[in-house]
């Protein structure tokens, strides 16, 4: 399934069928199973079984990930129940250097004998590559931790909530929606436990529990005397946190021209506000193609950075070693060797990392013994980093890795991805409101939605959920078919205000496709609610 199927799940009856035909899931197990762990003890003996095999075999160097990866999907639509997903993956992956060259093997034979043969199986095609090798793997070095535990701070695990809560939940959303006037809805609500067990020949012995949630809806209203129609996803951002997610307090809403979340989320609530604006969106004003100021909500830029920041900056692509899902990167290394690089304006300040609470991105190590840290990708506009892994870090004279290394299962390499990407809120305290008062002629957008962008990262096309026009610094009433496009520099260049960090909020991609075979990742981006100046909209709707 393609990354923007899974991101923006436009068409989410097409996503329920689509779901029990991915095998990556791993196998199916009873709704009522109780949610258990893996004790680290009995991890760590099958950890050393492959450790000591890979070196008496000739490798220089081994690690080992014993994954378990629960994922739970509940899809509903109007008053029915479509599917209910829930899978276990469980097994061990093995990858080392023999003769100055990369082996992985992978297995779900977990007792001593299968580790052993997957092993040796890892050092054999190690060695075998290494007749085809030009230069040698060159590692960062790596401390090792010994035996050390990470747990996402959750408060709520969402795997012991019972499937008819969730269940009850989706469809009381439906029903609002449908109160509401919408003619259809569609309702999903993910949820990802990764138990992941690193192991290697540095001397770290690292067990992580790492968990994930993502409720979304699609409201779609029709018109039935043209058969046009509109629809209102949900306005939730995919987060690293459990159930709590779904408890809203009153310090998480920001009352807008629609209610916005924080750290926590209604869904119902947002349900009947976007019924209410799927029909506004019907009668709304067409927009005038032509040059606006842009304020763009948290909820619309994460996608924009995502697209434009994150993947550019991700070495592999810079480098041309990865070229799957749209493409390479402008961002080439004499432009961060020229250390003036103008990526966007003073106000531009993107940072990079893998620490954020409640973040999709946050772990305490990487998937390769990395413990995890924060650094700068753009600051005062100027392109200063990019993303690396250990094999990546001496091109750029770096000591260590910093920390972006990932599989998405125990049976797939790990390989360079996308940390927490984010742009730092202003110095001030501007809110918002502030930042429309000071625009003439603009257009406020909320919510994610489709998006285009070349195979350099660079030329670019975005649309959003909600549009409002902004007429001398007051919301002048709603728009619709609007999209902008621009170009990464230019656009970010024309950055003119951010919001202060009481406007901070987390956006995010919970599936975000990369390599081949594909692996999918998840990753939150936060923003302030940012102004762009003289952008160009267009008219999506409009006929040539």
């Amino acid at each position: 399934m393609k990354r923007r199927d899974f991101l923006y799940m436009t068409g989410m009856g097409l996503g329920a069928t689509l779901l029990p035909k991915m095998p990556a899931f791993g196998k199916e197990v009873p709704l009522d199973s109780p949610w258990t762990t893996i004790d680290p003890a009995i991890k760590k003996q099958m950890a050393d079984i492959a450790l000591n095999q890979a070196t008496s075999k000739g490798a220089t160097y081994a690690d080992v990930r014993i994954g378990r990866y629960l994922n739970q999907y509940v899809v509903t639509r109007e008053n029915k129940v479509q599917n209910i997903t829930n899978t276990e993956s469980y097994g061990i992956g093995i990858r080392v250097i023999a003769n100055g060259s990369w082996g992985f093997a992978a297995t779900d034979k977990t007792d001593a004998d299968g580790i052993a043969k997957a092993t040796a199986l890892a050092v054999e095609i190690a060695k075998e590559n290494a007749r085809l090798l030009k230069e040698p793997v060159i590692l960062a070095p790596q401390k090792g931790y010994g035996e050390v535990q990470w747990k996402a701070p959750i408060e709520k695990n969402a795997f012991e909530v019972p499937i008819k809560e969730k269940v009850d939940l989706l469809l009381s959303v439906n029903d609002a929606a449908m109160k509401g006037g919408a003619n259809y809805v569609n309702s999903i609500l993910f949820l990802v436990n990764e138990q992941k067990y690193f192991a290697s020949t540095d001397g770290s012995y690292i067990d992580q529990d790492i968990h994930r949630i993502w409720p979304t809806f699609t409201i779609t209203k029709i018109d039935e005397a043209t058969g046009k129609f509109e629809t209102r996803n949900a306005l939730s951002a995919p987060m690293g946190m459990g159930y709590e997610y779904l408890n809203a307090r009153p310090t998480d809403k920001i009352k807008s021209v629609t209610t916005l979340y924080k750290q926590r989320y209604d869904m119902l609530e947002d349900a009947r506000n976007g019924a209410a604006e799927v029909q506004q969106k019907m009668k709304a004003k067409s927009v005038e193609a032509g040059k606006y100021d842009l304020v763009l909500d948290p909820s619309h830029l994460w996608l924009t950075i995502h697209e434009s920041v994150g993947h550019p900056t991700e070495l592999d692509r810079v480098l041309g070693y990865e070229a799957n899902f749209a493409g390479t990167s402008f961002l080439t290394l004499d432009k961060w060797q020229s250390k003036n690089f103008n990526f966007g304006s003073k106000l531009v300040n993107i940072m990079a990392d893998k620490t954020q609470p409640g973040s999709l991105g946050a772990v305490g190590y990487d998937d390769e013994g990395v413990a995890t840290r924060e650094w700068p990708l753009i600051k005062d506009g100027i392109l200063t980093n990019y993303q690396t892994i250990r094999d990546q870090a001496h091109i750029l004279g770096l000591d260590s890795s910093q920390g972006c290394c990932y599989a998405d299962n125990w049976s797939s390499v790990q390989f360079q991805r996308m940390p927490n990407v984010s742009l730092q809120p202003g110095a001030g305290n501007q809110s918002a409101n502030d930042l429309i008062k000071n625009v003439e002629k603009g257009i406020y957008i909320i919510g994610d939605s489709s998006y285009s962008i070349d195979q350099q990262r660079y030329n670019f096309q975005f649309s959003g959920q909600l549009y409002f026009e902004i007429k001398e610094g007051k919301i002048a009433g709603m728009l619709k078919d609007v999209a902008y496009q621009s170009n990464t520099q230019e656009f970010w260049n024309s950055c003119a205000a951010v919001a202060g960090k009481e406007d901070y909020r987390l956006g995010g991609s919970f599936f975000d496709g990369k390599g081949q075979p594909s692996q999918s990742s998840a990753v939150s981006h936060g923003a302030s609610t940012a102004r762009f100046n003289g952008v160009n909209v267009i008219n999506t709707a409009r006929k040539i």
